[in-house]
């Protein structure tokens, strides 16, 4: 798996995309099998036992949200200036209010204390950082970002039924899949922010290679020789010159030259050209329908549905009867006495009923 967040990062030109990371995005898969991946990540995951540091992700919350607001801002210039935008960039600007929400939601809603107090991964490409984030992450790369309550409640209690996971956790659920949320939105972005850079280089260049009165034109193209085409740069360039006789305009020929040396034709780079956009707005789509629900969703209903804690509290006569609030206290007090005792927190509980 790539590296969650790139460092060090090599940039060999300002409109390459090779350098950015890959959206949050594997195979798409239905509920049976989420579970079983739920399943399998909780036989092979491994917590650190009595350790409360891990990676920090609140230096990276900051980071997406400025990341998110420029490539909001290009975008929106963009539109001004009434050049073309993909469907996808025009979801990002119409709905970057509710982005700004979802950045805010999770500043004030993991402080470092309660960051500290969810268990840490011990092993895998997610060592380090929580067990719950690590869980969402999965659950938003094999759904498409698209967030559902049913799918979720399921994905939880598979992971569940091999190992339990803490009240904490639960309440960090929501907290979490905003997180991955926002982060792969910012992938996103600034690689429709890249792209749209690509496209405005090849159409400055195709300007100049189309001028019969600019000297030596063909000579702009050694630059462009030193590292592969991007698809967007490519395509957008394709679009300018395939209309134009390559006796006169070269540059065409110059075009399919180059795209075979990278094994592959100018067919093939308008065909990917048009997957990676349709995926893409598909994709945003999704997170921003994802953030919406999330934001209306009932979290505490969820945590009491899905709570190991609660359904051994529950055994107790009486207890449903009591107000959320109530109930939400004896849930706090089991987990301050697990803390305690070093004792999971069902056993607590059921030790409870029990006297």
């Amino acid at each position: 798996m790539r590296a969650l967040f790139p460092r060090g990062i090599q940039r060999p030109s300002p409109a390459s995309l090779t350098d950015l990371p890959e959206p949050i995005r594997s195979e798409l898969w239905g509920v049976e099998r989420l579970e079983q991946h739920a399943a399998g990540l909780a036989a092979s995951q491994r917590v650190r036992p009595g350790e409360r540091r891990g990676r920090q992700l609140a230096a990276r919350v900051r980071d997406n949200g400025r990341a998110l607001l420029a490539s909001y801002r290009a975008i929106a210039e963009a539109m001004r200036d009434e050049r073309a935008v993909t469907p996808a960039a025009e979801w990002l600007v119409d709905n970057f209010h509710l982005v700004e929400e979802q950045v805010r939601e999770i500043r004030e809603d993991l402080p470092p204390g309660f960051y500290r107090e969810l268990p840490k991964l011990a092993n895998g490409p997610y060592a380090g950082y929580p067990r719950v984030y690590a869980l969402a992450y999965e659950l938003v790369a094999h759904t498409d970002s698209l967030f559902d309550a049913e799918v979720l409640r399921r994905f939880i209690a598979a992971f569940q039924a091999r190992e339990p996971l803490t009240l904490g956790e639960l309440w960090a659920v929501a907290i979490s899949l905003r997180l991955v949320l926002v982060e792969n939105l910012r992938r996103l972005a600034e690689r429709m922010v890249r792209a749209r850079v690509a496209r405005k280089e090849a159409d400055d260049l195709a300007d100049l290679l189309l001028d019969e009165g600019h000297p030596g034109s063909m000579a702009l193209l050694r630059r462009y020789e030193e590292r592969p085409l991007d698809v967007p740069f490519a395509v957008a360039l394709l679009s300018r010159l395939r209309d134009h006789d390559p006796a006169v305009t070269p540059a065409l020929g110059w075009l399919h030259e180059r795209l075979a040396a990278q094994w592959t034709t100018t067919e093939e780079i308008v065909a990917i050209e048009y997957r990676r956009q349709t995926t893409m707005n598909v994709t945003v789509r999704n997170l921003i329908t994802s953030m919406r629900l999330i934001s209306a969703f009932d979290w505490p209903a969820f945590v009491e549905s899905v709570s190991l804690v609660e359904a051994a509290l529950a055994a107790h006569p009486g207890y449903k009867a009591m107000d959320f609030g109530t109930r939400d206290r004896y849930r706090h007090a089991v987990e301050v006495l697990a803390r305690g005792a070093k004792l999971p927190e069902r056993e607590v509980a059921e030790r409870a009923v029990r006297r």
